[in-house]
């Protein structure tokens, strides 16, 4: 493996990785410019288009084994979120408003159209499932299904925080700090992110690795969290007092050996308030499930996008 360091756009830094190819097969890696900046993604495949949103502090490459096993059926679409990965760091505001979920979703819908897909399904996972929430909601003429892995609307998150959340998920509001998460994690990034090239894959490992060590990316993925403690639980609070709610499917999907279970109870009833046809099941996996379990993720999504309807009725 060799590793390049340059800069572009301004003072960031990127890191440009060469070695030999391992997932992604027949896909093409663009940048699409938006209005709020340049993402980085990676589309391939076939047929209705599928948008696969990942978590923290993952890029986009966490999705390459199950996009491998969707592209025969699906156009799949895997960018780097806002602020994480390759793609552009959200400018600062004082309420995080840059980096929630509502205007992330709207940067993601216009890279969408510039690949030629007005309405696609979507799929999120971890802080993902956020993003993917959010457009599902406020765009419900744009996303025909819906589904998450390992995630909740935020606002369920924070009202059922107790004891246990504040144990094991204190980072959370650790991240909600000014200047400090930020100072901690780019002190030792590989000790405070771990991972390894075994179960991400060479190539997944070291793009993830060079997004943890660049400081602003690192910035970019704590103010996601400053955004979901703030701006985004006021976004879930509205809609939960307009009645609103999820118009298209919704599968909802769990990773067995992750504590989404231990801390909630029933999963899908945390998420029932929030949608108007749900499903949903466990896997059995740790919390990340797109490279521990591929070939069973890639199974799940694909059963759901090709047996049910869209919004309207149509097959």
């Amino acid at each position: 493996m060799r590793v390049l360091k340059g800069k572009v756009r301004g003072d960031r830094v990127v890191w440009i990785v060469h070695l030999e190819k391992d997932m992604f097969n027949d896909f093409s890696l663009v940048e699409i410019e938006t209005e709020a900046g340049v993402l980085r993604v990676r589309h391939g495949g076939a047929g209705q288009p599928v948008l696969l949103l990942h978590g923290h502090p993952r890029t986009h490459m966490t999705w390459g084994r199950v996009a491998d096993q969707l592209a025969d059926r699906f156009s799949v679409i895997c960018p780097d979120l806002p602020g994480f990965g390759q793609s552009y760091v959200p400018v600062d505001a004082p309420d995080s408003r840059n980096s929630s979920k509502r205007a992330k979703a709207i940067a993601l819908i216009e890279m969408m159209e510039s690949l030629g897909h007005q309405q696609f399904d979507v799929v999120g996972h971890d802080r993902g499932s956020l993003t993917a929430f959010r457009m599902a909601m406020d765009h419900p003429d744009v996303v025909r299904r819906l589904i998450t892995v390992d995630g909740l609307p935020v606002l369920e998150h924070l009202e059922r925080a107790d004891w246990k959340f504040a144990r094991d998920w204190w980072y959370w509001f650790f991240f909600a700090q000014p200047e400090k998460p930020e100072r901690a994690i780019l002190a030792d990034p590989n000790a405070w992110y771990g991972g390894t090239p075994e179960h991400m894959g060479d190539e997944a490992y070291a793009d993830f690795r060079a997004a943890t060590w660049n400081p602003a990316v690192v910035h970019g993925m704590v103010e996601d969290y400053r955004a979901g403690l703030g701006i985004d639980r006021h976004h879930d609070a509205e809609d939960r007092a307009a009645g609103r709610r999820v118009q298209c499917p919704t599968l909802c999907l769990w990773s067995e050996f992750d504590d989404l279970e231990d801390l909630y109870g029933d999963v899908l009833d945390v998420w029932k308030p929030w949608t108007t046809v749900l499903t949903g099941h466990s896997i059995r996996s740790g919390h990340h499930m797109a490279e521990e379990a591929p070939d069973e993720l890639a199974a799940a999504l694909a059963h759901f996008l090709e047996r049910t309807g869209y919004m309207n009725g149509t097959p």
